[in-house]
């Protein structure tokens, strides 16, 4: 049996797909349908059972799925603007060191998310504590336990392995409002406005040209399902693409897919200044030498693939 927490979320419903696709349905997916707009990303989806996620969480403290091959820890208050911070660690750090430790302790493989946000304003993106401070409370969320998982998920005979996402994009993210991608929001803003808006100058970068590692869902999914193939390797890991691009890029591609359209730039927002990444580049070079040798889609390519997705030229 497989457990995708955040399961009906953006990351862990492409897991629970693809598994799909590659002939799995023994899984469990555990979520918060709260917003039950995020029922349509499971709803092509075959599962053995759904589990709400503070249900489960008490089912584990119960010392219940201790058969259970692997959990793919997704589930996470993932908003970079809030700043309860109660309720981040809550959902964020503690809730990952429950599971954490069921794993350890029952020998199941733990595959969570992490996040590039752990960085911070730094200009080298490279899995060490030299390069990590993040901007909001959200990194440090997710830094603390990644600092956790180091003093105590490794050398304990079973895999853990964290993934720090950088900017992931792709289908099945409709339901995260402002928190969606900006690939999202740009198709919306050529359907109904023609025309994609885009930030001013920050950090030292012009209008539009701040950088960030733009990295297609069907990847990261790829990069996930290969570690729970190989149980052997475990480690914090950058899941980006290793090479930045700009927001105009994103723009521009959207842009050439529907051949109409023009960019324009609004002012930077005074709130997000101290808080905002303007640059990030994941250095993937601890985890190709793990062994992960696949490739990992451009912009160009990945907003190419994601568009026909959305305005229903492909299949999800």
């Amino acid at each position: 049996m497989i457990v995708v927490t955040g399961g009906a979320g953006f990351i862990g419903s492409n897991i629970v797909k693809t598994l799909n696709d590659r002939g799995r349905t023994d899984i469990i997916v555990v979520d918060n349908l709260t917003n039950g707009h995020k029922f349509v990303n499971i709803a092509d989806c075959q599962i053995a059972d759904y589990i709400d996620r503070h249900d489960f969480l008490q089912q584990v403290i119960d010392k219940k799925h201790t058969e259970i091959e692997v959990i793919f820890h997704e589930g996470a208050c993932s908003a970079t603007t809030e700043w309860n911070g109660h309720y981040m660690m809550n959902n964020n750090y503690e809730y990952s060191k429950i599971l954490l430790h069921h794993c350890l302790d029952y020998g199941i493989q733990y595959i969570y998310a992490s996040s590039a946000a752990v960085y911070g304003a730094s200009q080298k993106f490279i899995e060490h504590p030299d390069y990590e401070g993040p901007l909001n409370v959200y990194g440090y969320s997710k830094l603390l336990f990644d600092q956790y998982v180091r003093r105590n998920g490794f050398d304990k005979g079973s895999q853990v392995v964290g993934l720090r996402y950088f900017n992931v994009y792709g289908p099945r993210e409709q339901h995260k409002g402002k928190m969606s991608s900006v690939a999202y929001h740009f198709n919306n803003q050529i359907k109904d406005v023609g025309e994609i808006k885009l930030f001013n100058g920050s950090g030292g970068y012009g209008p539009g040209e701040q950088r960030r590692d733009f990295v297609y869902v069907g990847d990261i999914v790829k990069l996930n399902l290969w570690l729970h193939e190989n149980k052997q390797v475990s480690g914090i890991f950058n899941a980006g693409t290793g090479q930045s691009q700009t927001f105009n890029e994103v723009g521009h591609a959207v842009i050439d897919y529907h051949a109409k359209g023009k960019v324009s730039y609004v002012p930077f927002p005074e709130g997000l200044k101290e808080a905002y990444q303007s640059f990030t580049e994941a250095d993937m070079s601890a985890v190709r030498k793990a062994g992960y040798d696949q490739p990992f889609k451009t912009v160009q390519q990945g907003v190419a693939e994601y568009m026909k997705i959305l305005n229903g030229n492909a299949q999800a």
